[in-house]
Parts: structure tokens; C-alpha cells; sequence
């Protein structure tokens, strides 16, 4: 569990580093190319990307150790690591309403950090490795889709979809049995979890690109995190402690609910003005 909240605390910071260095790359003039060219001379965008790389590994680690309704819950919850950086280092406002998300989140993952057991030690059967490849392929063709659809419902259509691609990759970690070469790629896990991974990333930009962040991400946060925790209690055998299946459930739900409510978080939020200078001044 504990590398579950590292991966949230990486993925979290890394999201508020990466928009401060964006934003400061934006002031020149030239297209896209260029605005990533400049944002990559940035020390900020590069430790951002460190960060991701650093709690990507912290995400494998833990899916090998913990349940992944835990380890789902817990990445989830980077949306409330953003919010609290972003209110340091943009000046973000938070409302009371989004500090209480932050503390409910906190107290979802402290439920399930004392509800949650080992991992299940059913390896999976071939056809559900077939069948998690064959579900990452299904994003990206959502992402067609999705793109297609009115303003209203694409971002959430392709929010959903980066959700079942993040999805792919959790369910795909735990496929994988070894680390051999030859045996990696003669598993379809290991293509679920490269092509799940693309296929998220790129329906998240687009649907951030062209429609409501906070509509994405709550459909990212759902699809990341309801239907790999099925998987995992299904055919992978994860269970909780002895009796505290309840609490498994409460808390999960509870730091569900918590990171919806700051998905708003799920793109690093403007830099609020300070305005205090300006009313001085009049």
C-alpha cells in the first residue's frame, strides 16, 4: 500500500510541475512542436516526467504486492495530491467543500489500507489475458468513436476510455508471470498492458483537448478503478483481511467519491490572480 501512495504522490506532483512548465513554454510564439520544445528545456517538465517514470514503477511494484482495488483507489487518489500542490505552488483556492474531498479521500485509503489483504494468487487463464488485449483494443477504437460524439457527452466518452486503457494496464501487470523475453512476448498481457497504456494516454489528451477536464477525469477516475477491482476479487482471487469485507467496500467507495469530487484536478487548474494589489491601487 505504501507504493500505491508513492505512485499517487508522483503522478500527482508530476501533473502541477508539468502545467507550470507548459504554461511558462506557452509565452513564445509557434505551434504545438515548438510549445513541447520548450516546455522539455524546463527543469520542471523533466523532473515531471521523472516523477511519472519514478511512480510508474512504484504502480508495478505495488499491483505485484496488493490488491488492485487498493492500488486503483490509491492512484485515484493523485487528483487530491494535485489539488493540494496546485494550492501551493499556483495559489490555487481550494473551497471548504474540495479540502473536505481531500480528507475523505484520505480516509477512504486509510479504510482500505486496514481492510485490504495480500493479493490473490490465481495467475489468470489465458483467455482472460486474450480478453484484457482484446479490451485495450476496444479503446482505441472508443477513441474513434468518442471522438465523434457532441461536445457534451465526447469528454466523458473518452475519459471512460483512458479509463479502461489505465485499466488494461493494471489488470495487465498482474498477467504477467515472468520476465523472461520470450515468455513476455508470447503473452498477450504484455501487448494488453503497451497498447491499453497508448490508447489511454491518447484518449485522455484528446478528450482534456476538447472538452470538459472535469468530465474526463471523472470518467478516467470510474473506468480505472471499478472494473479492475472487479477483475481482480473475480478471477484473480484478491480478498481482504478476515472480516472486514465492509470495510474494503466503504472505503473504496469513499475514496472513489472523494477523487470525483476533484476532478477538476485532473489538468492542473489556471493560477488564480491575485487581485489584492489591484483593489489596493484604486
Amino acid at each position: 500500500m505504501v507504493c500505491a501512495l508513492a505512485a499517487a504522490v508522483c503522478f500527482g506532483t508530476a501533473t502541477v510541475w508539468q502545467a507550470v512548465a507548459t504554461r511558462a513554454a506557452a509565452t513564445g510564439e509557434g505551434g504545438d512542436a515548438a510549445l513541447l520544445l520548450r516546455a522539455v528545456r524546463q527543469w520542471r517538465y523533466l523532473a515531471g516526467l521523472g516523477l511519472d517514470g519514478l511512480g510508474f514503477v512504484f504502480q508495478v511494484l505495488a499491483l505485484r504486492s496488493v490488491p488492485i482495488y487498493a492500488v486503483g483507489a490509491a492512484l485515484a487518489a493523485s487528483l487530491a495530491v494535485t489539488a493540494v500542490v496546485a494550492a501551493r505552488m499556483l495559489k490555487v483556492r481550494l473551497s471548504r467543500t474540495e479540502w473536505g474531498a481531500v480528507a475523505v479521500v484520505c480516509a477512504g485509503l486509510a479504510m482500505l489500507g486496514l481492510a485490504s489483504g495480500e493479493e490473490g494468487t490465481r495467475h489468470g487463464s489465458g483467455v482472460l489475458k486474450w480478453a484484457v488485449l482484446g479490451a485495450a483494443v476496444c479503446v482505441l477504437l472508443l477513441g474513434t468513436v468518442g471522438g465523434r460524439l457532441p461536445e457534451r457527452g465526447r469528454a466523458l466518452t473518452l475519459g471512460l476510455g483512458a479509463g479502461f486503457g489505465f485499466g488494461a494496464v493494471e489488470v495487465g501487470v498482474r498477467l504477467i508471470d515472468s520476465l523472461d523475453p520470450l515468455s513476455l512476448l508470447g503473452n498477450p498481457a504484455s501487448y494488453a498492458l503497451l497498447v491499453g497504456g497508448g490508447a489511454a494516454f491518447l484518449l485522455l489528451t484528446s478528450a482534456i483537448q476538447r472538452g470538459s477536464v472535469t468530465a474526463a477525469t471523472a470518467g478516467m477516475v470510474i473506468g480505472e478503478t471499478v472494473g479492475p477491482a472487479a477483475v481482480g476479487v473475480i478471477w484473480l482471487g484478491d480478498r481482504t483481511r478476515g472480516g472486514l469485507e465492509w470495510l474494503a467496500v466503504l472505503g473504496f467507495g469513499v475514496a472513489v467519491a472523494g477523487a470525483l469530487a476533484l476532478a477538476r484536478f485532473g489538468e492542473a487548474p489556471e493560477e488564480v490572480p491575485d487581485t489584492s494589489l489591484s483593489q489596493a491601487s484604486q
